[in-house]
């Protein structure tokens, strides 16, 4: 069974980054690095179950997983590859 890999799309990188700025201007480094160890977390999780995460109700083809209250990763499944998509605000108008 071929290893399953994570897979950054550059517009995931820039919603991730966007986000932990977002959390920096707000809040603490402590609430920074929990989010990261959130998202690291459920990474580790997907690369054994990708299903783990229940499909978008707008896209099919694409998982959304509710990391906090604030904040969702939608990933799409490529054979042994988890393509992370974006990383979004729950309260805002989203395409996911």
């Amino acid at each position: 069974m071929k290893e399953t890999v994570i897979f950054w799309a550059p517009f995931a990188e820039d919603t991730y980054l966007k986000t932990l700025s977002q959390i920096l201007d707000r809040w603490t480094i402590k609430e920074a690095e929990n989010f990261e160890a959130k998202v690291e977390s459920l990474l580790e999780k997907l690369k054994t179950h990708k299903r783990l995460c229940p499909p978008s109700d707008k896209h099919k083809n694409l998982r959304r997983c509710v990391i906090s209250p604030q904040i969702s990763l939608v990933y799409q499944i490529k054979g042994n590859i988890i393509e992370l998509v974006a990383f979004f605000d729950n309260r805002s108008e989203h395409h996911f």
